[in-house]
């Protein structure tokens, strides 16, 4: 990695065991832990395959891009639309953001305190609905409030609700194996995964997920002291202390639960209920259940009001109607929001007419994979075109002095998030899904109808639609500079031409006089 001196950052600079830490907060998340323990131990060979192959090519791809274009607005917007156009690059940002909306329509399918009671409400289709619209609204409610109130219950519920119980989990099992607990995990698996299973590597495959988000680190690629040697080493610890607490968690519910009896909806909560039962500690069940459920609102609230601050300033630079620039009173997007927990109620809704909670909840968790995993081939293929085409431009932070670790790093990402794409096709032969037909409609009509959508309203925006005052702050892209400065310079051209040639014409007149 090379990085120019003259760089852009602000004042405050960050230390590598802070951006590490801020690094894993932004990832982890403990509700698809369970999703993943069916797999026994080679569900660790997962884990780190999509490390190697997606989380550190993001991660370091993204910092890249991020330094790249750190004064300027727009983020994956910017840079896909640098490389490509700004209709493709509006793609992006509009995968990013329908991406979040989706997820956290689904991604919410238990909560509650005793695990007697809670399989029966986690079948009950009405309690789900409730609970995930419940979350969602009070998120959407909180992130109206304004930046200081999302800042606030993101960084205490990310430490009460994710840090720690992942923290608590892992020792559980620990003390459990160590104390002769039964470990109902099998171990005959191995570390290396049946590979001529093709279906059983459907529901790894949205492991990718579990990293998504790494890009949106790279902003704080300057704010670090000596970027080309310290943001990397940030970015390696970070991403080992979030697979290793993938890693564990994962083994920590696999010892106490048989994989059988695993649930992607319930196995989390029933997983720390067995624990303290073995403990003879059953009244912190309720503790935990309540810190998980204060994670999740944290969780819910950063991707609330994360994308959608980002599409609405794109929206703001004219490629979004008026009606959708709103702001309330603490200039928080609220057109944005409210727009956002209406498709999520309307998602949620459909629990009712699925098979299961479950069939649904995988689904739409795999139409999310889809959708997230374009966007991330559309910026890996991105950065890799900009070395050409911006091949002039200033990189502060810089992979490698050629364009070979950019290739590297790029393609490898790329693949990796094209492996994981076809792969979510497949249906999972671990969870009835229902009709296979109902299976593949929702997934390729899903994702025709999601990636051609921004198209439609990139065709039909208006000049009337841009926001002077943030157009203005909005800078224009290099070819839509270089498309200005090219008229310009064949004017000036043809002025001097022009004058050249009057000029000549005077000096070769014969004087008349």
């Amino acid at each position: 990695m090379d990085v120019k001196k003259t760089t852009t950052s602000t004042g405050f600079k960050l230390s590598v065991m802070t951006l590490a830490i801020m690094n894993v907060t932004a990832v982890v998340s403990l509700r698809g832990l369970p999703a993943e323990a069916v797999y026994g131990l080679s569900s660790a060979f997962y884990y780190l395959f999509a490390a190697i192959v997606f989380l550190i090519p993001t991660a370091m791809v993204a910092a890249e891009l991020a330094a790249m274009f750190s004064t300027k607005q727009g983020g994956v917007f910017r840079w896909v639309g640098e490389a490509y156009g700004a209709r493709t690059g509006f793609l992006a940002i509009w995968l990013q953001w329908i991406e979040s909306t989706i997820w956290y329509a689904v991604s919410i399918a238990f909560i509650g305190m005793n695990d007697v009671h809670d399989a029966a409400l986690a079948s009950n289709k009405v309690f789900t609905l409730c609970m995930v619209l419940a979350i969602y609204w009070i998120a959407t409610f909180i992130a109206l409030k304004g930046l200081g109130w999302v800042g606030k219950i993101s960084k205490w519920g990310g430490m009460i609700g994710t840090i720690i119980p992942a923290g608590l989990l892992i020792l559980l099992g620990i003390i459990y194996i160590s104390t002769g607990g039964h470990n109902h995990m099998d171990m005959s698996q191995g570390f290396f995964p049946d590979l001529s299973k093709f279906d059983n590597l459907v529901l790894a495959s949205s492991i990718f997920l579990f990293y998504a988000g790494m890009e949106m680190m790279g902003i704080h690629v300057m704010d670090v002291k000596n970027p080309a040697k310290n943001y990397p080493k940030a970015i390696i610890i970070g991403s080992l202390v979030t697979v290793c607490i993938f890693v564990l968690g994962t083994f920590s519910l696999g010892f106490i639960i048989p994989a059988k009896d695993i649930s992607l909806t319930q196995s989390l909560l029933v997983g720390f209920d067995n624990y303290f039962h073995y403990l003879h500690m059953s009244w912190a069940g309720p503790i935990i259940a309540i810190a998980l459920m204060f994670g999740v609102l944290a969780g819910v609230l950063t991707w609330v009001a994360g994308p959608s601050k980002g599409i609405f300033a794109v929206g703001k630079a004219g490629y979004l109607p008026p009606f959708f620039q709103k702001t309330n009173k603490n200039g928080v997007q609220k057109n944005i929001l409210l727009i956002q927990g209406c498709v999520v109620t309307l998602l949620a809704l459909l629990f009712v007419v699925m098979p299961s909670v479950q069939s649904f909840y995988q689904i739409l968790s795999q139409l999310t994979v889809l959708l997230y995993l374009i966007m991330y081939m559309l910026m890996f293929s991105a950065a890799i075109v900009l070395r050409y085409k911006m091949k002039n431009t200033e990189r502060p932070f810089r992979l490698g002095k050629s364009n070979g670790l950019m290739w590297f790093l790029g393609c490898l990402g790329f693949c990796g998030a094209l492996l994981a794409f076809v792969l979510s096709f497949v249906p999972p032969s671990q969870i009835a899904t229902g009709s296979n037909t109902v299976w593949f409609s929702v997934l390729i009509i899903g994702c025709v109808v999601v990636v051609g959508a921004p198209f439609v309203i990139y065709a039909l925006r208006k000049p009337s639609w841009k926001d002077p005052q943030a157009a203005a702050e909005f800078a224009p892209f290099h070819w839509e500079e270089q498309a200005k400065a090219v008229p310009a310079a064949a004017a000036g051209s043809v002025s001097a031409s022009t004058g050249s040639s009057s000029a000549g014409s005077q000096q070769n007149t014969p004087n008349t006089k």
